[in-house]
């Protein structure tokens, strides 16, 4: 049986499942930070215009929130549920990238291989290593850099056509020189895989990673539309009216984005990477570590994610999008933290914007002040916009800061920015002897500004600086 048929009769018994999960698993966040990331999440549609929004929250290392916001369709208006799946785009690749490190824990290819061991007609092909195709630095060009879909996109290919197309051009640049995003990367990482496993990348996936995982909901968009029972993808021209997306045809996602699923599968993913459950520890290292470029500059990518620091802790991160959705997928295995956001528009933020904004909701506990302290900043910076501050709470070297020309510019700056639309920590930390905390502002407009404090062992704010974000 072809695997997406194969999943496909596990549905039922998944949908069951997922559907009784929240409100026993729902319980261990508090109704505050429920509450929070349900506004969160329903300003976030509100202020971008998506339809809808489907969201996973991991705590613990456990699912503990599952909720859907919005309409998964506009005619006949459908309500989105969490059972239904949404395309995931590029999150994809990180399956792709655990298909090698299996292939290599396998002994059936090293990332540091050539890609002509494989596929030797590709340029350059005894020069780039399967390593600098996962963490796009092998300087093959994009075939797919726009963010919508060109007529030819709309007619099925092969993955050898794209390969022919575009990994048979010159190079960008030097292997390992320069990192520049590439979905051609990924489609040849693909071939690599059905070449090494001598299996069709579905089916090593099913077989190796979502059926022991669990992940019953996966479909893979790549060969056929989403079901009448999922979203309609949307699309919108500037600010006009929202339009069904075009769908891509047949092939050009081919490893690179063909994933769909419900926002709980991709959460039963990133558990999985918390819990180094697929792989081995050296796998999970190569994962999630950086690629370094020759000249020893950082790539802030390792191998199908982005490596970076968030609200103070290692983050795991990528967005995806394909023709009518995004997504984001944020994981701190550090923490056993995750957050999913799944979007049904492309060209749209609201998925990036819901995720990184439920991140710090869920990180202050690192900080058991936060509550008390988020208030006082929001009060200062309130005081701020009028020119005004409660000198009482600051150390004298903070009050001869806070002259009557500093209070002046204060108050001319971020007058006119109005109330905050969002106001949160997202970082704490240590810094000459006092404690650092770090808050992201956000305006009616977009317009972001950070503000940092330096308090002091008896309480005092030695510092509180706003600048641009």
């Amino acid at each position: 049986m072809h695997p997406h048929r194969l999943l496909h009769c596990f549905a039922l018994v998944f949908f069951l499942l997922c559907l009784s999960l929240p409100a026993s698993a729902q319980n261990q966040l508090s109704p505050e930070i429920r509450e929070k990331i349900d506004k969160l999440a329903t300003e976030a549609l509100a202020r971008t215009g998506v339809p809808s929004a489907s969201v996973a929250v991991v705590k613990d290392g456990q699912i503990v929130y599952v909720k859907a916001y919005g309409n998964a369709r506009l005619e006949p208006r459908t309500p989105a549920t969490p059972n239904m799946r949404y395309s995931i785009g590029s999150i994809s690749k990180q399956f792709t990238a655990a298909a090698i490190l299996l292939l290599q824990e396998q002994g059936k290819l090293s990332l540091d291989d050539k890609v002509a061991r494989f596929i030797p007609n590709l340029t350059r092909a005894n020069e780039v290593s399967i390593r600098q195709l996962l963490s796009h630095t092998s300087g093959y060009q994009d075939y797919w850099p726009q963010d919508y879909v060109m007529p030819m996109m709309l007619q099925p290919v092969t993955a050898q056509r794209i390969m022919d197309l575009w990994a048979r051009k010159p190079l960008d640049f030097d292997p390992g020189t320069k990192w520049q995003y590439s979905n051609t990367n990924y489609v040849i990482a693909g071939v690599i895989i059905e070449r090494a496993s001598r299996k069709p990348l579905l089916q090593f996936l099913n077989e190796r990673i979502l059926g022991p995982l669990g992940m019953m909901s996966v479909a893979n968009i790549d060969q056929e539309k989403l079901g009448e029972q999922d979203p309609v993808g949307y699309m919108r021209y500037a600010l006009g009216p929202l339009r069904p997306a075009p769908k891509e045809g047949k092939g050009w996602l081919f490893a690179a984005g063909e994933l769909a699923m419900t926002a709980a599968d991709l959460a039963r993913w990133d558990i999985s990477i918390m819990d180094r459950k697929l792989l081995k520890p050296s796998s999970y290292r190569q994962l999630g570590t950086e690629v370094l470029l020759k000249n020893g500059l950082a790539t802030h990518y390792g191998l199908g994610v982005s490596v970076n620091t968030e609200a103070g802790s290692r983050a795991l991160s990528h967005g995806g999008e394909v023709s009518g959705f995004t997504a984001e997928n944020i994981v701190f295995p550090d923490k056993r933290v995750a957050i999913v956001a799944l979007t049904n528009q492309d060209a749209a933020g609201a998925s990036g914007a819901i995720a990184h904004g439920i991140a710090p909701l869920l990180l202050a506990a690192d900080d058991p002040a936060m509550p008390e302290k988020l208030e006082q900043a929001k009060k200062i910076f309130q005081g701020l916009q009028q020119g005004k501050i409660d000198r009482s709470l600051f150390t004298d070297n903070a009050n001869a800061y806070f002259s009557e020309q500093a209070l002046k510019d204060f108050a001319t700056g971020l007058a006119p920015l109005g109330a905050p639309q969002q106001f949160v920590q997202v970082n704490q930390g240590l810094r000459g002897g006092m404690i650092s905390r770090s808050y992201r502002i956000r305006f009616a407009n977009n317009k972001l500004l950070r503000a940092w404090t330096y308090e002091m062992p008896n309480g005092k704010l030695e510092q509180y600086q706003v600048a641009e974000n």
